[in-house]
């Protein structure tokens, strides 16, 4: 039987398969609060050994896209806590991925009061979506003061101990995609002169404490980080290849000290095979790849040792019973890209199953 069917133990990390259902931006929170089309949504595919739930803000000014869940509010965390129960009667594990778009927001998107924030107050280029006014360009972030700083910091944390109430088996922080973790991390978009910019330490720093509060408070084991080196969506600018590859060497490393369960790495051809390498050297914790796999190239990953697990996006997306399907090499769905991220059910809940 080929590995990604088979039971998956490493640490606490226990598995029904090596598959992931990767997160993935689904704009159906209307209000920023999970609903019953949620839970069906997540319940379909708990065919997955591991889920990890669409982008999730930990606070108000997150919320840089329409209709992306929170998990700051009372009423946030139960609902979502519907969808823990019923993602865990299909055998599957779940994480809520924390995912803060800092500069990447526009105010439309945001509830009455709040700004989006950033490291600086540098303007992404492009234009984003909202509701009200269609397509706008991104608003100007505000930049984060000291006392920003850690009330960010702060409201990290206490969305990590929120997802552990709902039920939730851990916590992966959205260090990718151009959101403000990865904000963090280039000094082309993060170009402050305290504790939190210049050296790479200095701009890891934020993912380093965020990861360690929530560590201390939930415990490691419930921790993962998601990352894309070398990704330039979201208006990321490149920057030196080998501060880069040193950036994500430095983090993988402080990672391993301390403990966290997962490093999930946003796979692309810009990546050189050194900085995989260097990751994958040190750290001895599950590695999770996403990005462009097949059944066949999952599989190779997982043969040779270069991945632990292996994530799936779109093709989950379009096919809840995944799993079923790649068992018996039964054809696949296809993407229904109108509906991506319309509110309703079509392309969402509505791709036909096997049976």
């Amino acid at each position: 039987m080929k590995k990604l069917f088979l039971p998956y133990t490493k640490g606490l990390f226990q598995l029904k398969n090596h598959v992931v259902m990767a997160p993935m931006t689904r704009s159906r929170a209307v209000n920023n609060l999970p609903n019953e089309l949620m839970v069906t949504y997540y319940k379909q595919r708990s065919g997955a050994g591991l889920i990890i739930t669409e982008g999730t803000s930990p606070s108000p000014e997150g919320l840089g896209y329409p209709r992306i869940p929170g998990i700051f509010s009372e009423a946030q965390v139960e609902k979502w806590k519907v969808v823990t129960q019923a993602v865990h009667e299909g055998g599957s594990k779940i994480f809520l991925q924390l995912m803060h778009t800092g500069r990447i927001a526009h105010i439309a998107n945001l509830p009455e009061g709040y700004h989006p924030v950033g490291l600086s107050a540098i303007r992404a280029a492009g234009e984003i979506f909202t509701d009200q006014e269609g397509m706008q360009e991104h608003s100007i972030p505000l930049t984060l003061d000291a006392q920003g700083i850690e009330k960010l910091i702060n409201d990290f944390v206490h969305a990590a101990e929120n997802a552990v109430r709902a039920g939730f088996d851990g916590v992966e922080l959205h260090g990718a995609n151009g959101y403000i973790l990865e904000q963090a991390l280039n000094p082309h978009v993060n170009n402050r002169t305290d504790n939190y910019g210049g050296s790479i330490e200095n701009r890891s720093r934020l993912i380093l404490e965020i990861t360690q509060k929530i560590a201390d408070k939930i415990g490691p084991e419930k921790v993962g980080l998601r990352i894309s080196p070398y990704s330039t969506l979201s208006d990321m600018p490149a920057f030196n290849e080998e501060e880069v590859h040193q950036t994500y060497a430095y983090l993988s490393n402080e990672l391993a000290r301390l403990g966290i369960a997962y490093i999930h790495v946003s796979d692309s051809p810009a990546i050189p095979e050194k900085t995989h390498q260097a990751i994958r050297s040190a750290f001895p914790n599950t590695l999770i790849y996403c990005n462009g796999l097949t059944t066949d190239t999952a599989e190779a990953k997982l043969q040779e040792g270069s991945a632990d697990l292996v994530a799936f996006g779109r093709t989950f997306l379009a096919n809840p019973d995944f799993i079923k399907r790649i068992e018996k090499n039964a054809p696949l769905n296809e993407v229904d890209y109108m509906n991506l991220y319309t509110p309703g059910h079509q392309g969402y809940t509505d791709y036909p199953m096997m049976d």
